[in-house]
């Protein structure tokens, strides 16, 4: 999506809607399903002020979608709450009752699914995990908040971790995977060299893994789902480290069984957001 102009942003949706109908037999669309960003309402498909595009704020999507294609069903949901009823119909969490499922990339974003059905809240705005803040000093988030788990252990939270660290002359062979330029480090970068058994590294993944334990903890608490489903960019990253995350959990939730709990890597990597506008329009869906 264009994150500055809705208008060509639908035009580049179209397009591809367009491109796939020359190749379908039927010629014309049953059902189109959007993942886009939230907050958005998903009964009126208003997106409403998700914070990375300033362009799409109050634009009604649906409505717009639906002139184009005037004979279509068109379904729009907050992108990680449709990834989340993909991974509950026919990925990780299939034969789940309650699934709560978490993206972890350059943001992070989670879905929760109970019964079948996404979990919207009262106006379509709910489970915007990502925002939920763990640290009222910490940095401010781009939602203006301040501390949100977003901010401090997505991608790019992990990259500027290490940068901190180095930037308080801290040796390491990040500085070196940079070229030398510690701007250009990543969280990739912070995961090979915590392999290599880089000091610094260890210390940044040791912190984002308190950080998303934490934060899980509490999740775990508020909803006891029945399973945590992990995908996005960063998840490969966190792979290893799952036993890790869960082991955390012991001591630091109320719950007496957080152990119960499986902690798993999506199905839908990349393919989340195709699988996730699938899913909104499948007719078998509660």
């Amino acid at each position: 999506m264009v994150a500055n102009d809705a208008g060509r942003g639908l035009a580049a949706v179209s397009t591809a809607i367009n491109e796939l109908l020359k190749s379908s037999v039927t010629q014309r669309t049953l059902s189109i399903g959007i993942c886009a960003p939230g907050p958005l309402n998903p009964t009126t498909g208003v997106v409403i002020n998700p914070p990375n595009l300033p362009g799409w704020h109050n634009f009604p999507l649906a409505a717009e979608l639906r002139k184009l294609y005037p004979d279509s069903a068109v379904k729009i949901d907050n992108d990680a709450n449709a990834a989340a009823l993909a991974e509950s119909k026919w990925g990780a969490g299939r034969g789940y009752r309650n699934v709560f499922y978490a993206t972890i990339g350059t943001g992070i974003g989670a879905g929760l699914v109970f019964d079948g059905q996404i979990y919207h809240g009262r106006t379509g705005s709910a489970v915007e995990g990502g925002h939920q803040g763990i640290d009222p000093r910490g940095p401010l988030c781009p939602c203006g908040k301040r501390g949100c788990i977003e901010v401090l252990a997505a991608g790019p939270a992990i990259a500027r971790r290490a940068r901190e660290k180095l930037s308080r002359s801290a040796k390491s062979m990040m500085l070196e995977m940079a070229g030398g330029d510690s701007q250009a480090i990543t969280s990739e970068m912070v995961a090979k060299a915590y392999w290599a058994e880089d000091a610094v590294a260890k210390e940044v993944m040791k912190e984002t893994l308190d950080l998303l334990a934490y934060w899980l903890g509490n999740i775990v608490d508020l909803v006891e789902p029945d399973v945590i489903v992990i995908g996005g960019g960063v998840s490969s990253m966190l792979a290893p480290f799952l036993e890790e995350i869960r082991a955390r959990w012991i001591g630091s939730c109320l719950n007496p069984y957080p152990q119960d709990i499986p902690l798993v890597l999506a199905h839908y990597k990349e393919d989340a957001g195709i699988a996730g506008a699938a899913a909104l329009c499948d007719t078998n869906a509660k």
